[in-house]
């Protein structure tokens, strides 16, 4: 290679550099603008429950209907609902809401396959990155409602019960439907990870599991007895800093 061609070389590298770095910069613009215009559109929908679960659920199936009716009961006892604004358990969510007493809000992402909007959301926020979206779900959550799902409701789960467990968010009810079909996970909880010391106990009593959707209702208001459904002022502090 020759000192021009060298040079050459080097020029285009230093300005794809810049260029790399600019666009960097510009998608962390586009990350905050996510941030706030979420933060601005959902402030007013507390108390609210977010709820988990397959995008792949269709209607007229039992998990649907299920997940349906659990909704429409939050959604007439004042709360909004949150779902992940796709189809199957997302939609039977914000469907139960949407005829309800109180919003539907359904947070939309962006992706290659799956995710469709449903017409069912008072509020439609959507988002280009997950982990924004995932902040959403819980800084806005007075409970979590976890319907049978996969992968990304499992990722969703356990980001939930992780944050709980180690104080960097505030305790609120954490409620598995359908026992049948989160029986073999909490049973693993307690035969590999209690007993491998992988976690406490007690840390297995931060979920709740329950088969009727009344009795859903009735967790959540039982949490909030002697509290507001709104965080503390040291709650409120420990959630700025999730």
């Amino acid at each position: 290679m020759t000192e021009s061609e060298k040079l050459v070389m080097s020029i285009e590298t230093e300005a794809m550099q810049k260029n790399s770095a600019a666009r960097e910069s510009w998608r962390i613009f586009g990350i905050m603008s996510e941030f706030v215009e979420a933060t601005d559109r959902l402030s007013a929908i507390k108390p609210a429950v977010t709820v988990f679960g397959s995008a792949r659920i269709k209607e007229g199936t039992p998990y649907y209907e299920l997940t349906e009716k659990t909704a429409r009961l939050l959604s007439d006892s004042g709360f909004s609902v949150i779902s992940g604004g796709g189809p199957g358990i997302m939609e039977a969510a914000n469907k139960g809401a949407f005829f309800g007493k109180s919003p539907s809000v359904g947070l939309n992402i962006q992706l290659p396959h799956e995710q469709q909007s449903n017409p069912y959301q008072d509020i439609s926020q959507t988002f280009r990155h997950f982990f924004a979206r995932k902040y959403m779900f819980v800084r806005f959550a007075s409970a979590y409602v976890v319907m049978p799902g996969g992968f990304g409701t499992l990722d969703e789960l356990m980001e939930a019960l992780t944050l709980i467990q180690t104080g960097k968010a505030r305790k609120i009810p954490l409620i598995l439907v359908c026992s049948d079909f989160w029986k073999g996970l909490i049973d693993w909880f307690r035969d590999t990870l209690v007993r491998e010391g992988m976690i406490d106990a007690a840390d297995v009593d931060l979920i709740q599991v329950i088969d009727e959707p009344e009795k859903v209702v009735e967790a959540i208001f039982k949490h909030y007895e002697s509290r507001p459904f709104g965080p503390l002022p040291n709650e409120r502090e420990l959630m700025l800093n999730l």
